[in-house]
């Protein structure tokens, strides 16, 4: 029985070391230290998670998302700090915690290498902000409205309001087109008349139909020229500015007007037309 309390068990002490109530009151004052650090750190660390995020709440002209992101890496780096002094208060020599830490960030680094360059893409897109949530745009050939953008995926709405999930890798590796950025867009038609019409009377009625519109706008100025002299069909190309929330619906409505327009105003719009000879019979 005695060789078994003098068996050493831990950093050198034997089990008769660690009845004393010497160590016992030490290992409970370790105890309750580490109880005291863990409910400071968590208690500092939603205090300063909840003080980043504000920063982004109280200026408009700050990215929200960008501040929630910050919060986030702030509680966790407090969190893990907490953790090391707990492991200190009992003797673990935490220099060797943070080389394993390491080691097996590297291994997990690797294995999900994939995951993590999405986390980095979802980074860069949170700070230097090529799209943002309300945004139309093409990424990756899908085209449709930014509703929101994690850390991980951006997440689309077509324009059959069906929701699209791109990889944040996918959207920072490719081009981004976002028609939502300026204010204006530039609506184009092309508009074909016979070869027998009056081009300066079709020219006007086009015009005039366009500009009477008020989503039209007279600067810059409109843009009505013949372009083209097709095979069947004197072509005039269009451009006429217009608000970006504008543009579809206007491009839409003025090919419908310009074409009844053109029809009242006796102007003839041609159409492809095949004459098929049949070879006389031998």
């Amino acid at each position: 029985m005695q060789d078994l309390f003098e068996t050493e068990l831990w950093q050198g002490k034997t089990i008769a070391d660690l009845l004393t109530l010497e160590f016992l009151a030490s290992a409970a004052g370790s105890v309750i230290g580490a109880i005291v650090i863990l409910l400071l750190g968590w208690v500092i660390s939603s205090w300063l998670q909840h003080r980043v995020e504000n920063l982004g709440k109280r200026n408009k002209h700050l990215d929200e998302m960008l501040f929630e992101f910050l919060a986030s890496i702030v509680r966790y780096v407090v969190l893990g700090f907490t953790v090391l002094f707990v492991l200190n208060t009992f003797g673990v020599k935490t220099t060797s915690v943070v080389a394993v830490i390491g080691a097996a960030g590297l291994a997990i680094g690797l294995a999900l290498q994939g995951t993590l360059s999405n986390v980095a893409a979802g980074v860069m897109l949170i700070l230097f902000r090529p799209i943002k949530i309300g945004d139309f745009v093409v990424i990756a050939g899908e085209m449709g409205t930014v509703k929101q953008i994690n850390l991980n995926y951006t997440v689309l709405a077509d324009l059959s309001n069906v929701q699209v999930i791109v990889p944040n890798s996918e959207v920072w590796g490719n081009v981004i087109t976002n028609y939502s950025v300026n204010p204006t867009r530039r609506a184009e038609w092309t508009f074909g008349v016979g070869y027998g019409a009056n081009l300066k009377t079709a020219e006007e009625i086009i015009r005039s139909t366009i500009m009477a519109d008020e989503r039209a706008h007279a600067d810059p100025e409109p843009f009505v020229q013949v372009s083209n002299l097709g095979d069947s069909s004197v072509d005039f190309l269009v451009r006429v500015w217009c608000s970006a929330d504008d543009y579809f619906a206007f491009k839409a409505d003025m090919t419908r007007k310009v074409k009844e327009a053109l029809d009242e105003g006796g102007v003839d719009i041609p159409f492809p037309t095949r004459t098929i000879v049949q070879a006389a019979a031998e």
